[in-house]
């Protein structure tokens, strides 16, 4: 029979256990895949840390959470640092995480790849969103150390390509805890000064921890949200941080930087350079085409009585054609006229009486007699031969076939 001493109530085997195990695991290392990761409104973090063939709660409160660098997510092998305890409410043995780091791939480069994803998810990478440099900038605002070497191969190359360009710099740390506030703080300052027409963001080559500024996400949507264009200048040509994928360019250094925020100026020198020539050959050759027309009507040209004597030619010249047309014109008119007589003459009245006939009129009267029923004996009559006229008197008037003697008809008589 068991004494009630020896009888322990729940609450107090729960403390029991909870001591021993407390006292025994201060501090533990213990390797696992995260599973079930929940983030409820208190912002302390649950999980289970499991392998292949067992598995233990986990928590990790919300101070500790948000120092991590990189976000937790299920599947994600990692090594915790904690100390074990017991869950008296529950009965359960729990890890109290105060340390996680991801196993394989450090923390920052996760946390780079993470923020990288996410980012580009939200399209602040996308291409159609980056803006172009201006073309004849005027003020560069700088955004790095006052004193490192950054700042002082962006004036160098400046001054040598003789840019006459103004420069804003915002000096700030560029690592450190506090590097990504003052460059976060510094990119709105040189946006509400509005003077500055492009931006130059960045710094001197480092390790991934000294450059860590320019991977975090302050920095990223400040960038992002710069109405002025920014070129990223982080480190050397193999940096590349989150700031070079939000930026409007990047360039692989500094002083490359530079040499792009004046690269356009160049070019348009060059440009000019080139219509400048382009412009004097074309008037070259075209003074030269003028030269040779201006010759050519010189050549042309001649003297009033040069041109009096040509016209003088001319109305020589159109007066012989004149005449040897007018000529032609009349023998053509004369053979003609020839024709026309000749066939007039074959027609006319004379030939008739050249072969013996006559024209005969009775006295008084105006027509040519055509019947002699007309006449009486005695009348008059006049004759008209091909040689002269004859005038003679009817001394009978024949009768017709019918031996009737003709008389004129009364009327006809007095024509």
């Amino acid at each position: 029979m068991t004494s009630n001493s020896s009888v322990l109530t729940v609450s107090r085997l729960a403390a029991l256990l909870k001591e021993v195990v407390e006292e025994n695991f201060v501090q533990v290392w213990v390797e696992g895949e995260i599973s079930n990761f929940a983030l409820p409104a208190s912002g302390h973090g649950y999980f289970s840390l499991k392998d292949d063939q067992a598995q233990l709660r986990a928590v990790i409160f919300r101070s500790q959470l948000r120092a991590l660098s990189f976000r937790p997510e299920n599947g994600m092998q990692v090594i915790c640092r904690g100390r074990v305890s017991i869950y008296s409410q529950r009965g359960e043995v729990q890890l109290v995480v105060e340390g996680l780091e991801p196993r394989g791939l450090g923390a920052l480069q996760l946390a780079y790849e993470q923020l990288k994803t996410r980012l580009a998810s939200e399209g602040l990478f996308a291409a159609e969103r980056k803006r172009a440099l201006p073309a004849y900038p005027r003020t560069i605002g700088v955004v790095t150390s006052g004193t490192g070497a950054a700042i002082h191969d962006i004036l160098n190359v400046l001054e040598r390509r003789g840019s006459g360009l103004r420069v804003l710099l915002a000096a700030v740390r560029v690592q450190g805890a506090e590097a990504a506030g003052e460059i976060v703080a510094a990119i709105a300052a040189l946006n509400r000064q509005g003077e500055a027409d492009v931006l130059i963001v960045g710094r001197g080559g480092g390790s991934l921890e000294d450059l860590w500024a320019f991977n975090e996400e302050p920095v990223a949507r400040a960038i992002a949200a710069s109405r002025i264009p920014v070129i990223s200048a982080v480190g050397h040509e193999v940096d590349v941080t989150i700031a070079d994928f939000v930026a409007d360019l990047r360039a692989p250094t500094p002083s490359a930087a530079a040499e792009l925020v004046v690269k356009s100026r160049l070019e348009l020198e060059s440009h000019l350079d080139q219509l400048r020539l382009r412009l004097a050959a074309q008037m070259r050759g075209r003074v030269a085409l003028l030269k040779e027309r201006t010759d050519g009507l010189q050549r042309r040209l001649r003297t009033p009585r040069e041109l009096l004597q040509q016209l003088r030619l001319r109305q020589s010249e159109c007066q012989r054609r004149l005449a040897r047309a007018m000529n032609a014109r009349l023998q053509l008119a004369r053979a003609a006229l020839a024709a026309e007589c000749g066939r007039l003459d074959a027609l006319s009245p004379l030939q008739t009486l050249a072969r013996g006939y006559a024209i005969v009129w009775r006295e008084g009267a105006e027509n040519p007699l055509r019947d002699p029923a007309m006449l009486l004996p005695g009348d008059g009559l006049k004759l008209r031969l091909a040689r002269g006229s004859v005038r003679a008197r009817v001394i009978e008037v024949e009768q017709d076939e019918t031996g009737k003697t003709l008389t004129p008809p009364r009327g006809e008589r007095d024509n």
